[in-house]
């Protein structure tokens, strides 16, 4: 059976093209550490030190560069498309990088049906692979990021005017 999985139109995907990628990166690499840092074991942070990520959302042509060093992720600047200053690079659609983050799909279905891509040390693609799985954490849903969900966390008064502003 043939689904049609959402895509990103090309214009969209050609101007976020334009877009530098360390500052993407630097707010990447911060997103990991309030979302995953806290719950990294202290064997995989071993694994990972000094290791260079690279996350390539395909369809919409943005790269997030990152490593993990002294406890925590960074951005890396200038590692430019040189395979070799690369680590390792997992690559997919935003939906599918979203159905990820949600749990709604297993990255080995992901990989073995050419939607997911891993280029570099693959040895380092397993340990990130079975890092995230053995890692108990709420599944990512994208409606606590509206404006008023966000507004509600951080000021409980702060939601209702956000309410009556929409």
């Amino acid at each position: 059976m043939n689904q049609t999985r959402p895509t990103v139109p090309a214009p969209l995907a050609k101007m976020l093209a334009l877009l530098p990628a360390y500052p993407g990166s630097l707010l990447f690499a911060a997103g990991l550490n309030l979302a995953l840092a806290k719950h990294l074991p202290a064997d995989a942070q071993a694994l990972l030190e000094g290791k260079r990520l690279r996350i390539s959302v395909l369809d919409l042509q943005l790269c997030f560069d990152f490593q993990w060093r002294a406890g925590s992720f960074s951005a890396c600047r200038d590692v430019g498309n040189t395979a070799g200053n690369i680590d390792l690079t997992l690559g997919a659609s935003a939906h599918d990088f979203m159905l990820l983050a949600q749990r709604k799909e297993d990255p080995d279905t992901l990989f073995f049906s050419r939607r997911l891509q891993m280029e570099g040390d693959t040895e380092l693609g397993l340990l990130v692979k079975n890092t995230l799985d053995a890692i108990d954490f709420p599944v990512f849903d994208p409606t606590r990021l509206l404006p008023a969900r966000v507004l509600a966390r951080l000021k409980p008064g702060a939601a209702r005017v956000a309410d009556m502003n929409i």
